[in-house]
């Protein structure tokens, strides 16, 4: 297969990491400005930095910057006046430039300089403006025992410069993702959007960690708040409920509170009358959870499922400008396109039909089109407008073309053993034939209640696929999009049907007549670690085996993750015993590459030790008496569950494509000569 570094931005990594990529949108109470985040790689190669650009809503006129920061602009979001509110970190008056923080700053409609809009001493997390108010919601973390912003950094300047870090729990979870909770914790603040910074005054108060994951919603006037609050529970049991909050007084009142649910996500009617929200119900060990649309009247009352028999469940959702119903997007059949539901009681009407996946959904206040970024695996994230009448979608100028693929897409299909239809997405390289079959790659999506379903700049198939390999994105059991029977299909039994189903994937494709089923690798990360590691423990179908941030032991999982609640939900002792692939590393005789972040909390760096260490000791495949070994473990001291740095990724493709190289098509091992 061709290696040719000038064919594409997938052919060489300095390349691919260099594409701009688009983030956030913003449209403005009026209709006619639309403005979308930018991100481009610094100069040093080291950081992505992000600027505001304006679209042409009409897709005639060229895209125009707007900002230039030194650390860059994010979450643009237009106040009732006109006026372009963004989070941006820099240095004020005779500020040290140390002491920035991230802060919302306004840039004028009518033109000028941006200027502050709101602060707070250890930042702005989150914002929202009041559509038809100058009212300015603010999320920013706060130490709970500071009485005003004076002692907010009193308090800590004296942690700062005695160097103290330590924190004092009371309750849980104690970490998230990839960073410490504590001792700050979110609140709300409220203040009015004018000429001089805003004044911002608490609206939750020391409510500990209950706003740490939330989406609040402001209605049209900013006289009310509905967020939902996350509430501790016993047995270190964490839920979320809805709470309503009078911005003029700060008077809170719960709303709705389902013991047998979170309650996320809501939106305020344009009205103010009614608040939708999704519903997921507390998951079982015998019961996967569901997740519906719901609806309220603003104080709670008369509680409601909306298209009660739809069985998608809804991610984005954003109400129509009359009031009439939402526009929700949901993951479905391998893509994730905008559906219209009505508040009725008419079923659910799909509005997108390509084969893509929509995100930060915002419609025009006569309601006939909406502004989106649309992507699909085949299509980097682009600006779109979108026709609510015919569902028509036009992709808007911005600063950034599409760039050329090295391979082409498409869907192969199978039905298993026990009667299930499994769809994946095929990649495959542009020069792969019956003659010259490319080696197959089963790349295995995380979650688990997910979906290969949109393009990911982290996670793309398209850097392998222009080095030669075909590259398999499978949904098995427990992915969304497929219904509530598919997902409680793999529930409780990971190693079951979504192993089962993933063999059936790979069986399918390698009966394709570009696909070399003689050399074979599997990868995944997260969950999709999981997969591979069971993989590995099953079947020696596959010349190699990549793991990235995998779950190996579940006993050892589960009271260890950020999050263990969630998933003893599921996981009894039973359940972990069942399903674990460290009982099965006798098992192992396919050389693994073992990928781990020491910062990643929700599978902790335990797994990933304990698994080079059993594949050393314990595998079928283990060290040589010299203590060489086939295995390899990449380690990153710094690095979370992701891998976000740029240069971090780029090592991250370079190992894997040298292990895979080495494995599957026999080349000698190239291993970048930054690791040392």
């Amino acid at each position: 297969m061709s290696d040719d570094s000038s064919d594409t931005p997938f052919h060489d990594l300095d390349s691919y990491l260099a594409l701009p990529r688009v983030g956030g949108l913003a449209l403005s109470p009026e209709g006619t400005r639309l403005v979308a985040v930018i991100s481009a790689l610094d100069d040093a190669g080291t950081a992505y930095v992000s600027a505001l650009w304006e679209i042409d809503p009409a897709g005639i006129a060229p895209a125009i910057r707007l900002t230039r920061g030194p650390k860059g602009e994010s979450a643009p979001a237009f106040t009732a006046a006109g006026d372009l509110l963004f989070i941006a970190t820099r240095v004020r008056g005779d500020q040290a430039a140390d002491k920035a923080k991230p802060a919302v700053w306004l840039l004028p409609a009518d033109g000028g300089e941006a200027r502050l809009a709101a602060g707070r001493p250890h930042g702005i997390a989150a914002f929202l403006p009041a559509r038809d108010a100058s009212t300015l919601l603010v999320t920013a973390a706060t130490l709970p025992s500071a009485v005003d912003e004076a002692d907010e950094r009193r308090l800590r300047d004296l942690r700062s410069e005695g160097k103290v870090s330590a924190i004092l729990h009371s309750g849980y979870p104690v970490r998230y993702w990839d960073h410490d909770l504590g001792p700050d914790a979110p609140r709300l603040f409220v203040g009015e959007v004018g000429e001089a910074p805003a004044t911002l005054r608490d609206l939750t108060g020391a409510v500990g960690s209950a706003l740490r994951e939330v989406s609040p919603s402001i209605g049209a006037d900013g006289a009310l708040v509905v967020v939902d609050l996350q509430v501790a529970g016993a047995r270190g049991v964490v839920r979320s409920v809805l709470e309503v909050i009078d911005t003029a007084d700060g008077s809170r009142a719960r709303i709705l509170d389902d013991p047998d649910a979170d309650l996320s996500h809501p939106r305020i009617s344009p009205d103010g009358r009614s608040v939708a929200y999704q519903r997921e119900t507390l998951s079982t060990p015998q019961n996967a959870p569901r997740r519906q649309l719901w609806i309220a009247d603003i104080d709670g009352g008369r509680p409601r499922p909306l298209a009660p028999q739809w069985d998608r469940w809804p991610e984005q959702t954003v109400w129509l400008p009359d009031g009439s119903g939402l526009l929700v997007v949901a993951h479905d059949d391998g893509r994730a396109p905008i559906f219209r539901i009505p508040i009725d009681g008419e079923a659910p009407e799909r509005v997108t039909t390509d084969a893509a996946a929509y995100s930060d959904v915002h419609v025009a206040p006569d309601g006939s089109v909406a502004y989106a970024i649309r992507a699909a695996y085949d299509v980097p994230p682009e600006v779109v407008r979108i026709d609510l009448g015919d569902g028509a979608v036009t992709a808007l100028p911005g600063p950034i073309g599409r760039a050329e693929l090295p391979g082409t897409l498409r869907e192969v299909e199978t039905t298993t053993a026990d009667g299930v239809r499994v769809r994946s997405w095929l990649a495959v390289p542009a020069d792969a034939s019956a003659q010259r079959p490319a080696p197959l790659v089963l790349w295995i999506h995380g979650g688990p209640l997910g979906s290969w379903n949109t393009w990911s700049w982290r996670w793309c198939p398209w850097l392998l696929v222009a080095r030669g390999y075909a590259v398999l994105l499978p949904d098995p059991a427990l992915s969304t999009g497929y219904g509530q029977e598919f997902v409680q299909r793999g529930w409780g039994a990971w190693g079951g049907p979504p192993f089962t189903d993933l063999m059936a994937a790979t069986d399918a494709a390698e009966l394709e007549p570009d696909i070399d089923a003689d050399r074979t690798a599997a990868m995944g990360g997260s969950f999709g670690g999981y997969m591979a590691n069971w993989v590995a423990g099953h079947t020696d179908r596959f010349d190699a085996i990549v793991t990235h941030a995998s779950l190996w032991a579940l006993d050892a999982f589960g009271p260890t993750t950020d999050y263990a609640f969630y998933w003893a939900r599921e996981m009894t002792d039973g359940m972990a015993l069942d399903n674990s692939p460290h009982r099965h590393v006798a098992d192992i005789r396919t050389p693994m590459l073992v990928i781990h972040g020491d910062k990643d909390y929700r599978v902790p760096i335990g797994e990933g030790l304990r698994l080079w260490y059993e594949l050393l000791s314990a595998s079928g495949l283990p060290a040589a008496d010299d203590g060489t070994t086939v295995h390899r473990f990449l380690y990153y001291p710094n690095e979370n569950h992701w891998v976000l740095t740029p240069r971090h990724a780029k090592l991250w493709y370079q190992v894997v494509l040298a292990f895979l190289g080495e494995h599957v098509r026999g080349l000698p091992a190239d291993y970048p000569e930054t690791l040392g």
